[in-house]
């Protein structure tokens, strides 16, 4: 029985365990936490009851009675919080527990259970426990510790089995205490109760170890954390401490933790802030302090102080943002006067800062509301100090009398925004109808804000309390949709591109004659600017509605003034003008008007000229700012508006005139291009044109009578404006390729970009290594061991310095499986701190040399001198030969004593002398040294293995046997006679004890040399397969040509800028499960397949680390779980997972580590010793080097719903958890929301910002949580959830990684370089943003995903590096750059979060931080890795949420702002690296169809024919080139253009021209032509309608086949529909157009319109895996048929039905002003009939309107054929007899009618096609409209019908499209074409074995 009740109790056990660690890789590596794993949220949160059952699991074997004991305390105390079991698994989990407990009773069998003895027993064992773990000697150790102030390693290094010690005893301690109130009083409970009273009053043994903290140890001190023992930690925490001046505390006041009374603990007192926020920023200020003082360099005294200069650092920094918010308005500081407030002032001021701004919450996005709130409070706490008590601030006093910050302050505010969000209709309202994290934050950008006093007025605007219907008001800008934001932003843009289009036109319509007639009309410029002009001050007012009622007095007086001016200028300046023409047109006129209008136009000019100097120039700009000339500054207010942001946007004079002269070569090329290639061409022409008598039309033409054949130059001049507007971004495309190239090369990009030249140059990396990677501290500890500055002596202290950094690289390399453990011998570079006197190289520069030398030597038939000239022309042969003969000799000299160390020195010595008497070749017989060397070879062989008898025989046997070739074979002969006659020799071999016993090699040194010795002898493979994986080659290459690099030098790790790294996550991936591997799709083909074939080297390299034969599969590894989890995490680093991104960004605390270890910076401790250690053997567990790196580098994964994932135990939770325990310097913060009950009964939620690391246990450690005012997602997710989660970072720089992102050991030791960018000069304004390289590392996925990472190569390395020099406009654009972190959380944070309006959040942090007066700089030394989208629908996904985020950054303040502000050539900078590139790539498609539309009207009304036969009649040549020149410009091609200059200057010329074809051949054209069309479908939908959102793309492995029915939902509206119109167009112009040179004119014409129309119908199906396979097509076409025939209904998705599908897709038609644009837009469709019908035989050559008006009666007639034949009636079957027989007689009757029409009519078989032709379009117009007004048409009962008219339609897209590929899919060789396009060869190949393979398996079953 007992055998029942054991295993019953582990069945439990294990099913309570494995519900928390399902997917933890089955447990491994995660301590199990049995029940106390099982501990619900709201029963932990309140008791220690996880602790003692954690304590209940530790002591189970030990003592079962205990743990039973420890468990029913647990289960009573579970009762006494929860007895109704209301929380969430609160009832499984007593239940769980209380079946334990049965068990574990039961399990006593028949013996009683005593429970009055419960008590004693556990106190023996209590007693026992104390001293089985010596605990009462560790308390001892560590008070004496503790008074002697040092550290103890040994301490250290027992730390986590003291943790787990001591949290035993916790548990035991409490549940005594629980139980001792039953206990005897005389007895038992007064020992108990005694020894209660002595853990309090003692220093709580080691307690300091248990309490949470983060970084350091401030509620305890902590003995085995090093970080309190550094002298600037000390003096920072003294600095904050409590002192006799400030006010007192009360009495009752408690200090929580084991610390002294700090200033802390006094805001906490008087403004209520919560006990965590008070901890957390503690921390933050204590490291901050800290870190600034270290920084100072100054030597630590006994009793450490913080400088004066580190207070002022961190307090001018942090209050930067509040000092200049108090001098833009005008107001006093909340302090008199910098001088006078002293250092504890300082830091109080900063605390409150920081902890006004840790418990702000959303609050954070409005950074000068919280300098509002700090400016109240700081006069608050000011006068407090001034008090002798502390008493709690008015401002904070809450109703029921308590003091809390959060519901005073924050609550009310929040509580305004949440209401705000909630207008916004979940996205879906129009932005001018609720108020935005802008528009609250600029409330506070005018004098007017402190109308809201203190404490704020509820009643105040800024807290008004939105009302259904009606507004609240906007602020100083309103976010209206419509396109005219572009003028508006970009309007000086626009006027110079008309007012030089007009200009140029007038000079060709002149034919180029410079006169003053010419120059009167080119003056017709001026009423242009000015008209122009005045209209954008109409839309200022125009666009300023919504905001009338709540925006400044002083910014609506503006508008209005600006309105009135520039309306006023204009008719002035258009009236002056036209009496300057009239005064041209008089004979004896004086130019009276042209006089004044020069003059006119003069001052204008001069005035901007001087305005313009004044903003953009910083001395002039300087000037003005001082000057308080009322009338001065009015002028200057009316030509540019005052904000808070964007003052001052001017840059350093010689970066103006760089960027100046940019753009002027770039005007130069645009403008010579435009006139001589796009307007004076047309010159000739249009005068024809328009001098041509009335021409025939072939339509009835309605409005071109005697206008001069206006639309006809409409048709001609449009694409050539289209384009004249557009080209400028190609030319900058062009320039700023070439401009990239050049700087790239200036900066020594591409210089190693093979392996071969990584070896050629290694012999100079250690030296550029130590200049630029090594701190002047490592350096100086190395250079002062010893003073010889011999070159040799300096270069092997250079590689000494070396050797460890690149070993650890190599090392980081094995681990990552890119290299295997020969290749690791092979790459490591030895220590070469060693006795030998040369430098040591690795192995792979010096392989096979040693046989190449012999060789030479063997056939040298010349002097000693000349040979090693040979041998010495291969550098690393030399040193090859050099390091054998060396190392030879030092063995040698280790293995032997006696007579034959003597014959080793003799030997020596007689070549050293041969050497330097030039007689080696005399002395020794070079054609014996291969036999020398194979004896010697043998004997390293048998050295480099573990000493036993035998082999020490053996090594002994090859030494005499070595002797013997050496002096009979290799010696010439008088030297082999003097060995042979020597008698100390002789006498010993004739004894036999020469060489009859050796020394093994036992000295680390010595078995270094000799395996390095035997490798270097036996090794004969070429070091250009090494490494032979392309991803470490690419890695070496880059990390080698960096270190050549300008770069900062590296300062100490105690002084360098301490910085976090900040990672948002959702619900992606973690880490793959082992059935995610293993499952497989419809082809049979699993993840981990498909891994094992794209990753062939790095899985047999994966087998090898873990010690499996390369034959081991997936399957093998699952029956170890051990390999199980390495199989797991080796798939999870090949993918996007958050796995990857936190091992790639732990190496810079790794780098971190190894770095501070090697500059060996003393603490004060006891046992610190480093003798007989390698240089890194160990670093990873120096308690110094941890601590270092822990203070200055920091960790933060914000998971934000990672508390609902723990409690759904979903699989993500779990691997999160495994991770914190890998990594323990790894942080992740969540959002915890739990129910909490009101008085009134209303259960609410309440939100909590919880920051967790791994414990001791395993388990999440709380380390804070952070009560919030609400929701916090009332904006966008991303933003909202590093928002929440910032407030954990630390240090002075935080850099953003997204969670698809990686990192490198060797990228990581260049941090402390990059960081010293933020103190390098980079202009006029130091650096807030540094910009970052990335590379792209999922290139070698699939072709696609090649082409993605090419493209996004190109933007991140050339396209940044000239945005930032010389353009200085370079944003941020998403990762991995890194912040000022203090800049940007005091100006609003690193992201903008307001709801779609910043769906692209990454790039509103750059706008704002240049706003700001920040400098975005690039930097291209180092390198992060960085996933992207691998398929083709996740590309269009990604694609489409980037266009749809700029289509709203076209609306946004930020955009404006910039573009009113910038200066001209800066802002032309802004506009085409922003939202000017999807303008022109909108263009650019928009040109294909005003070409072709324009074309169509030619042909529809016949004027193509009439004009060239009119031409031919005059002779004019020039007009039919204009008619038939091809569309000008393709933009893809040129977008192409920094792609190759990219690829030549990191590739070479040659591999970039074979990359350029290889991504041709495989039809990257295809690729970008249809990105196009995605880019241009979001970007116009957007402005149009709205509807950006965040598009979750995936970032899995495509390897799945994608249905037929899913391509075209996604693509149909954004691509198929326009393909299909424009094919349209081409058939018409084909039909009826006129082109003289026929068919190859047409062609000519045509060709890259037809490649357009190919590319957006079948590129989703060309790069569809196994898009052209039989039997998927067959599965395509059933699945899409289902779709598009079944009925919708509610709750179907669009997935899943047409219907639905069609209804979704029209939501985006919202608004009437989306109405009106559709309807305008839809009209276009109409042209087609109408010209068609004019085109029939049928009506020959009437023009009248009844034609047109016959062929609708036509269109009706088919409709009510249509809906005879598709009636489906559900009434009686009489009815349904009458409708077959009336659908029968119709059609007899249709098939008659049109026979007879056919006879009797000039009706062809042609017109009928023709008239297809035309009513399909009109079709789809009626469709569009009815969709537009779908209201009206519901009401009108036609809505089945358009539905039924819509699903035709669609299914006749569908088989247009879906025809040619069920033909190609005909052909097999297509899908194994496609398959080898899409894969590399590698998964081509497993690809069809797979196939095969299932088809074989499918035989069998059969």
């Amino acid at each position: 029985m007992a055998r029942v009740y054991d295993n019953w109790e582990r069945l439990v056990r294990a099913t309570l365990n494995r519900e928390q660690l399902r997917t933890a890789g089955q447990g491994h590596e995660r301590i199990g936490s049995g029940i106390a794993g099982a501990v619900p949220p709201s029963l932990g949160r309140t008791s220690n009851i996880d602790a003692i059952l954690q304590a209940a699991d530790e002591i189970q074997d030990e003592n079962p009675n205990v743990a039973r004991i420890l468990c029913e305390q647990a289960y009573s105390m579970a009762q006494n919080l929860d007895p109704n079991s209301d929380g969430r698994g609160v009832l499984q989990f007593k239940t769980g527990l209380m079946s334990i407990i049965k068990q574990k009773l039961a399990k006593r069998e028949n013996v009683r259970i005593d429970r009055n003895q419960d008590i004693e027993q556990l106190w023996e064992f209590y007693k026992l426990y104390k001293r089985w773990h010596r605990v009462d000697d560790i308390q001892r150790q560590e008070q004496n510790l503790r008074e002697s102030g040092t550290f103890s390693s040994e301490l250290e290094l027992r730390s986590l089995e003291m943790r787990k010690v001591i949290a035993t005893l916790r548990a035991l301690v409490e549940v005594l205490e629980a139980l001792s109130r039953d206990a005897d009083p005389e007895g038992v409970g007064r020992l108990i109760k005694e020894e209660l009273r002595r853990i309090k009053k003692a220093d709580a043994a080691l307690s300091g170890e248990l309490t949470p903290y983060n970084i350091v140890p401030l509620e305890a001190p902590s003995l085995t954390n090093a970080i309190g023992f550094f002298p600037e930690v000390r003096g920072a925490i003294s600095a904050i401490r409590y002192s006799e001046q400030f006010p007192r505390l009360p009495a009752d006041f408690e200090i929580s933790g084991q610390r002294d009374a700090d200033m802390f603990d006094l805001l906490e007192y008087v403004f209520g802030f919560q006990k965590d926020n008070i901890r957390n920023q503690r921390e933050n200020i204590v490291l901050a302090i800290a870190n600034a003082q270290a920084r100072l360099g100054i030597p630590a005294d006994a009793d450490p102080k913080i400088d004066e200069k580190a207070i002022n650092e961190v307090f001018l920094k942090v209050l930067d943002n509040y000092i200049k918010w108090c001098k833009y308005l005008r107001k006093r500081l909340a302090w008199n006067s910098f001088q006078a407030i002293n250092r504890d002032r300082k830091l109080f001021l900063v605390s409150l800062y920081f902890l006004i701004w840790g418990e702000a919450a959303n609050v954070r996005f409005l950074p000068e509301c919280i300098c509002y709130i700090f400016h109240n409070m700081a006069k608050e706490l000011d006068a407090i100090l001034d008090h002798g008590e502390a008493n709690p601030a008015p401002s904070c006093i809450t109703e029921d009398g308590s003091v809390s910050f959060l519901d005073k302050i924050i609550r009310p505010i929040y509580e305004t925004m949440a209401l705000e969000a909630a207008r916004n209709n979940n996205g879906k309202a129009s932005h001018s109808s609720w108020r935005n994290y802008d528009d609250f934050n600029e409330y506070f950008w005018s004098p007017a804000c402190f109308e809201l006093k203190w404490p704020m007025r509820e009643e105040s605007p800024f807290l008004f309390k939105p009302k259904k219907r009606k507004r609240t008001g906007k602020s100083t800008f309103v976010e209206h949709r419509t396109f005219l934001h572009l003028y508006r932003s970009f309007h000086r843009l626009w006027i110079f591109l008309f007012v030089m289009f007009q200009a140029l036109t007038i000079l060709a319509f002149r034919k180029e004659k410079i006169n003053l007639k010419t120059f009167k009309t080119i003056l017709s410029i001026g009423p242009t600017f000015a008209i122009m002009n005045f209209i954008e001050s109409c839309l200022d007012v125009l666009l300023m509605f919504g905001a009338y009622s709540t925006a400044r007095g002083m910014a609506i007086s503006r508008l209005v003034i600006r309105f009135f001016w520039c309306g006023l200028a204009s008719v002035f300046v258009t009236y002056v003008y036209i009496k300057v023409l009239e005064e041209q047109n008089q004979r004896n006129s004086n130019s009276k008007y042209f006089r004044i209008y020069i003059l006119t136009l003069g001052i204008y000019a001069a005035v901007r000229v001087v305005f313009a100097l004044l903003l953009k120039c910083k001395a002039c700009h300087t000037l003005s700012e001082m000057s308080d000339q009322s009338f001065f500054q009015f002028f200057k207010w009316i030509y540019q508006e005052r904000y808070y942001v964007g003052r001052g946007l001017f840059e350093r004079f010689s970066d103006y005139c760089r960027y100046v002269l940019f753009w002027l070569v770039i005007l130069i090329c645009k403008f010579t291009f435009a006139y001589f290639v796009q307007i004076k061409p047309l010159v000739e022409p249009t005068k024809v044109i328009i001098d041509l008598p009335s021409l025939q039309y072939s339509w009835h033409d309605l409005v071109s009578k005697n206008n001069k054949n206006a639309l006809t130059i409409v048709s001609l001049w449009a694409p050539v404006v289209a384009i004249y507007l557009m080209d400028l971004h190609i030319w900058y495309t062009l320039l700023s390729a070439i401009i990239g190239g050049v700087m790239g090369a200036r900066a020594r990009l591409g210089e190693i970009r093979t392996i071969e030249m990584v070896h050629k140059r290694f012999e100079s990396f250690p030296k550029v290594f130590v200049k630029n990677l090594v701190s002047l501290q490592a350096k100086r500890l190395s250079f002062d061991r010893q003073a010889s500055q011999v070159s040799q002596e300096l270069n092997k202290e250079y590689a000494s310095i070396f050797s460890p950094f690149w070993n650890e690289i190599i090392k980081s390399l094995r681990e990552e499986d890119f290299i295997s453990n020969r290749e690791m011998d092979l790459l490591s570079i030895p220590s070469n701190t060693g006795s030998l006197r040369l430098v040591q190289w690795p192995l792979f520069l010096l392989s096979s040399k040693i046989f190449l030398a012999i060789d030479l030597a063997l056939d040298c038939k010349d002097t000693q001198a000349d040979l090693w000239n040979r041998i010495y022309r291969d550098r690393y042969m030399a040193y090859a030969v050099q390091e054998c003969y060396y190392s030879i000799e030092k063995i040698l000299h280790s293995l032997v004593d006696g007579e034959g160390r003597l014959w080793v020195e003799r030997i020596f010595r007689e070549i050293n002398n041969s050497i330097l008497e030039n007689s080696l070749v005399i002395t020794l017989s070079l054609k014996k040294l291969p036999l020398v060397l194979s004896r010697f070879t043998a004997l390293t062989g048998l050295l480099i293995r573990n000493e036993t008898p035998d082999l020490a025989k053996g090594a002994a046997k090859a030494l005499f046997q070595l002797y013997e070739v050496v002096t009979h074979d290799l010696l010439s002969s008088d030297l082999r006679e003097q060995l042979d006659t020597w008698n100390i020799l002789a006498r010993a071999r004739n004894e036999g004890r020469l060489f009859s016993r050796i020394e093994w090699p036992k000295d680390p040194e010595i078995k270094e040399q000799v395996k390095r010795l035997h490798l270097l002898l036996t090794v004969k493979d070429s070091a250009a397969n090494i490494p032979k994986n392309l991803e470490a080659r690419r890695r070496l290459e880059f990390f080698s040509n960096s270190l050549f690099m300008d770069m900062p030098p590296a300062k100490p790790v105690c002084e360098m800028i301490p910085f976090s790294v900040f990672t948002p996550y959702y619900s992606e991936t973690v880490l793959y499960s082992t059935s995610e591997l293993q499952k497989e799709n419809e082809d049979g083909i699993s993840i981990l397949f498909y891994l094992q074939k794209i990753f062939p080297d790095e899985w047999e390299n994966f087998l090898e680390r873990i010690g499996r034969g390369e034959s081991a599969g997936g399957v093998d590894l699952q029956e170890n779980s051990t390999d199980s989890l390495e199989l797991r995490f080796w798939a999870s680093y090949r993918g996007q997972t958050l796995a990857r991104t936190v091992r790639g960004m732990m190496y810079y605390r790794r780098a971190l580590m190894l770095q501070s270890y090697l500059e060996r910076r003393p603490v004060g401790v006891t046992d610190y010793s480093r003798s007989g250690l390698l240089p890194t053997q160990g670093f990873a567990l120096s308690h110094e080097a941890r601590a270092q790196s822990d203070l200055k580098f920091t960790y933060v994964v914000s998971c934000q719903i990672y508390g609902q994932q723990k409690q759904r135990k979903a699989p993500e939770a779990a691997d999160i958890a495994l991770l914190l325990q890998r990594n323990e310097a790894l942080r992740v913060a969540f959002i915890h929301v739990e129910d909490s009950s009101a008085a009134d009964g209303k259960v609410s939620k309440e939100f909590f910002s919880k920051l967790v690391k791994a414990d001791i246990h395993g388990k999440d450690q709380e380390i804070y949580s952070i009560r919030l005012p609400g929701d916090p997602k009332l904006g966008e997710g991303k933003p909202e959830n590093q928002n929440h989660a910032i407030i954990f970072t630390r240090g002075e720089a935080i850099q953003t990684i997204d969670m698809n992102q990686d990192n490198y050991l060797e990228e990581a030791m260049k941090m402390r370089n990059l960081l010293e960018e933020f103190r390098t000069d980079h202009g006029i304004r130091p650096p807030s943003i540094l910009g970052v390289r990335e590379h792209v590392f999922t290139g070698s996925v699939s072709s696609l995903a090649w082409f993605m990472s090419n493209q996004e190569t190109s933007f991140v390395t050339l396209g940044q590096r000239v945005l930032a020099n010389p353009l200085k406009v370079r944003m941020h654009y998403g990762h991995p750059d890194v912040f000022d972190r203090i800049f940007h959380i005091t100006r609003g944070g690193i992201s903008k979060a307001s709801r779609v309006i910043n769906i692209s959040e990454d790039i509103y942090a750059g706008f704002n931080s240049t706003l700001r007066q920040g400098n975005v700089t690039h930097h291209e030394y180092i390198q992060v890795g960085k996933g992207r989208d691998v398929g083709l629908n996740q590309i269009a996904l990604f694609e489409g949420k980037v266009a749809g985020g700029n289509g709203e950054q076209v609306l946004s303040r930020d955009v404006y702002r910039l573009g009113q502000l910038f200066d001209f050539f800066r802002m032309l900078s802004f506009y085409f690296t922003t939202v000017g590139y999807y303008l022109c790539t909108m263009m650019t498609v928009l040109t294909i169809y005003i070409f072709l539309y324009g074309r169509a009207y030619l042909a529809f009304s016949g004027l193509d024919r009439a004009i060239s036969h009119q031409a031919k009649l005059s002779g004019n040549t020039s007009l039919n080139a204009v008619l038939n020149t091809q569309f000008l410009v393709q933009i893809g091609v040129f977008t192409a253009v920094p792609m190759i200059m990219g690829f030549i200057l990191e590739l070479g010329l040659l591999k970039a021209v074979f990359s350029f074809i290889t991504m041709q051949l495989q039809l990257c054209s295809v690729f970008f032509t249809f990105s196009l069309g995605t880019k241009t479908h979001y970007f116009g939908r957007t402005i149009l309608h709205g509807g950006a959102k965040y598009r979750a793309t995936g970032r899995g492995f495509v390897v799945r086949h994608i249905k037929f029915a899913e391509n075209y939902r996604l693509y149909s509206r954004s691509h198929f529909i326009k393909a299909l119109e424009v094919a349209l167009l081409l058939i018409v112009y084909i039909a009826y157009g006129y082109a003289e040179g026929g068919a190859v004119s047409y062609v000519l014409l045509t060709l890259s319109s037809w490649f357009l129309v190919i590319s957006w119908l079948f590129a989703p199906y060309i790069f569809n895996p196994s898009g052209f396979e039989w039997q998927k097509t067959v599965e395509d076409f059933d699945d899409w048929t289902s779709w598009l025939l079944y009925k919708g209904g509610v709750g179907v998705k669009g997935d899943n039905s047409w219907e639905a599908w069609w209804d979704e897709e029209q939501m985006h038609i919202q608004t009437l002003r989306g109405r009106i644009l559709e309807t305008i837009l839809s009209l276009r469709f109409f042209i087609f009939q109408y010209g068609i019908v004019y085109k029939l035989h049928l009506t020959g050559d009437d023009t009248s309107l009844a034609i047109y008006g016959f062929s609708w009666v036509v269109l009706v007639g088919i409709v009510m054929i249509f809906k005879i034949f598709t009636f489906n009636p559900k009434t009686s079957s009489d009815f349904q007899l009458l409708m077959r027989l009336t659908q029968g007689a119709s059609s007899i009757g249709l098939v008659a009618a049109l026979i007879l029409v056919i006879i009797f009519t000039r009706l062809s078989i042609a017109d009928i096609f023709a008239s297809i032709l035309a009513f399909i379009p009109t079709g789809w117009a009626i469709i569009c409209l009815a969709l537009t007004w779908k209201n009206i048409v519901r009401s009108l009962g036609l809505w089945e019908s358009v539905r039924e008219f819509a699903r035709m339609y669609d299914a006749g897209m569908g088989v247009i499209i879906f025809a040619p590929v069920a033909f190609l899919s005909w052909f097999p060789f297509v899908s194994t074409f496609q398959s080898r396009l899409l894969f590399n060869q590698a998964f081509s190949r497993g690809l069809e074995i797979s196939l095969i393979l299932a088809g074989n398996k499918a035989n069998v079953d059969n």
